[in-house]
């Protein structure tokens, strides 16, 4: 008695069957971890389906093979084989583009899939490169952040998923980028989608943000505009604007956030009282290169008024970073916006 053969998934999934795009698939099986040739794949399955959710047709609309190759090969900047000096989107552009090169790929072509991987992470351009480029980015990103993934056939990513299992990829690939910014840190300039990743990992300021990078400029600029005063139109929003304008070195928009008679304890049994008193502080902690993260604990709201709590670590001030957990309270102004009636991170 004879079985049938299990179909390989270019059968099953139909993914183009020709000399180029089986290398292709071999080599990102050969050079990358499961999670990420996995992910690959899945990206030009969907890419497909968008592409068909568009009314495109393969071979007419778009060449179908390079979108496959662009796809199956836009993470190989993630091998050790494509980990070289430049952010992983860029070394797997040039990487995949040898690979193309080497198999007779005419250069036009060999752009495409370069601009396609190269741009795979910028969203707002990808789409504005032609239609292999953005449909590659929209693949992508259906895989990693679910983005239209509600335009999917029903069913396809329940297959694809079985062929093709995820392995919590989204945060195993996190980890792959970091893991080689860790080791080379220039493959991750503070304002890109890597040096984004990095500084999570990274002492609170050790990487630099746009606002740093603003303040060493040498050129004085100071906060003008919706940078310097915006209003916090919920409670939760104080927090996050107080950490804003501490970086960008604002210290009038730090007072803004608080009543002229609040109360504001900088330091443990240091209890200030007032705007000129509360001006000081923030202008001590502006100049010490003071960074704070906040992360809510919890709210109570009563109508205009609020309690807030933040787990709260600030750094610059001492040679160790400074924790707490803080008890704010908040009144929404008249003309708009809350601001701190006390803010004590040492209450409790």
């Amino acid at each position: 008695m004879t079985t049938d053969a299990q179909p390989s998934v270019f059968e099953q999934l139909g993914l183009p069957d020709t000399g180029l795009s089986r290398d292709a698939y071999a080599y990102a099986a050969r050079v990358t971890p499961a999670f990420v040739f996995h992910h690959s794949v899945r990206s030009y399955v969907f890419a497909r389906a968008h592409a068909r959710n568009k009314g495109l047709r393969a071979g007419t609309d778009y060449d179908d093979e390079l979108l496959f190759a662009a796809c199956v090969l836009h993470d190989i900047g993630l091998s050790e084989e494509g980990n070289g000096d430049q952010r992983f989107e860029v070394d797997g552009a040039d990487t995949a583009a040898a690979f193309l090169r080497e198999r007779g790929v005419e250069e036009p072509r060999i752009a495409v899939a370069w601009d396609a991987i190269a741009l795979h992470t910028s969203q707002g351009i990808a789409e504005r490169k032609g239609t292999v480029v953005a449909l590659s980015q929209e693949g992508i990103a259906t895989d990693i952040l679910g983005t239209q993934r509600e335009n999917l056939p029903p069913g396809l990513a329940d297959q694809v998923h079985a062929l093709l299992p995820r392995q919590d990829l989204a945060y195993g690939l996190s980890d792959a980028i970091v893991t080689q910014a860790l080791a080379k840190p220039h493959k991750a300039s503070p304002i890109t989608f890597p040096g984004e990743l990095l500084r999570r990992h990274l002492p609170y300021g050790a990487h630099p943000g746009w606002y740093d990078l603003i303040a060493a400029a040498g050129w004085g600029d100071k906060p003008v505009g919706v940078t310097a005063r915006r209003h916090a139109e919920t409670p939760q929003q104080v927090g996050a604007l107080f950490m804003e304008y501490l970086e960008a070195g604002d210290v009038e928009g730090l007072v803004s956030l608080y009543e002229p008679h609040a109360h504001f304890v900088p330091t443990p049994g240091n209890h200030l009282v007032g705007t000129d008193a509360i001006r000081g502080a923030m202008r001590h902690m502006v100049d010490s290169g003071a960074r704070l993260t906040l992360e809510l604990r919890d709210i109570r709201q009563v109508g205009d008024v609020a309690l807030v709590s933040n787990n709260a670590t600030l750094t610059g001030l001492g040679p160790q970073p400074v924790t707490s957990i803080t008890t704010e309270i908040l009144r929404r102004q008249p003309g708009g916006g809350w601001v701190h009636v006390v803010d004590d991170p040492f209450f409790s």
